[in-house]
């Protein structure tokens, strides 16, 4: 039966700043380190045994990656990383305070930029501190400056279809470490999920998401491993 483990990093530096995070390359805390091997302990007492890994080109995913692995006792499974797999790119909100930006622009508004479906941030300006073009991991890409959730599922979705629903297809246990917004890009493809269907959803830090899947790669279970920091699991509609 193929098995999908999603695994949203741990606390980064920024998320603990209350800042905009999206393609700048930020740690994870020593919360976060800890949240990381905690789920890897969880893989680990629920006998999952991981063929495939994929992580993004973010630190603070391929480090949550290598702690949970090892946590688990399967740090020599194979890894891929790609920046398809990327958080969503905040635009002209990377960096800024959430607060102070909710101050400026009104709370309505930065809840439309942050939960719509469809509705990205103002662009990142070009030439600034985090113009990701001048970032060797993204060399020859034409970047996006700013992305919805809609946005970043389409870069998801070719990704998943070309490289990781193979792996399942043929039956294997995949982990996915990577984002809340790119992991919500794979929920909804998987569960068919609606626009307004995938913004009830929200994936809790180093939660491990157990999706037990059909042959045709329809999900037909669904569990999170710490079950005292479960949120609402998807429905298909």
């Amino acid at each position: 039966m193929p098995t999908l483990i999603l695994l949203r990093h741990g606390q980064s530096q920024w998320n603990l700043e209350d800042r905009f995070t999206g393609w700048v390359d930020v740690d994870l805390t020593a919360e976060g380190e800890a949240q990381a091997r905690k789920g890897g302990e969880l893989i680990r007492a629920a006998g999952l045994q991981v063929d495939r890994a994929y992580t993004s080109v973010l630190t603070r995913a391929i480090r949550t990656l290598w702690l949970a692995l090892t946590a688990a006792g399967q740090v020599f499974v194979p890894e891929t990383k790609d920046w398809r797999l990327n958080e969503r790119h905040y635009g002209g909100l990377t960096g800024l305070n959430k607060t102070e930006t909710a101050e400026k622009h009104g709370a309505d508004q930065v809840r439309i930029w942050r939960r719509s479906y469809d509705t990205p941030p103002p662009p990142l300006a070009p030439g600034g501190e985090w113009d990701f073009s001048r970032d060797r991991r993204y060399a020859g890409l034409v970047l996006p400056d700013t992305e919805s959730l809609k946005t970043t599922l389409e870069r998801v979705e070719p990704y998943w279809t070309a490289e990781i629903a193979p792996r399942l297809a043929a039956g294997e246990t995949v982990l996915v470490a990577a984002h809340g917004n790119s992991l919500r890009a794979i929920v909804k493809l998987i569960y068919g999920l609606s626009a307004d269907g995938i913004m009830e959803v929200e994936i809790p830090t180093s939660n491990p998401l157990v999706i037990d899947l059909d042959a045709a790669l329809k999900p037909l279970a669904a569990r999170y491993l710490d079950a005292d920091r479960a949120q609402a699991l998807p429905k298909a509609p």
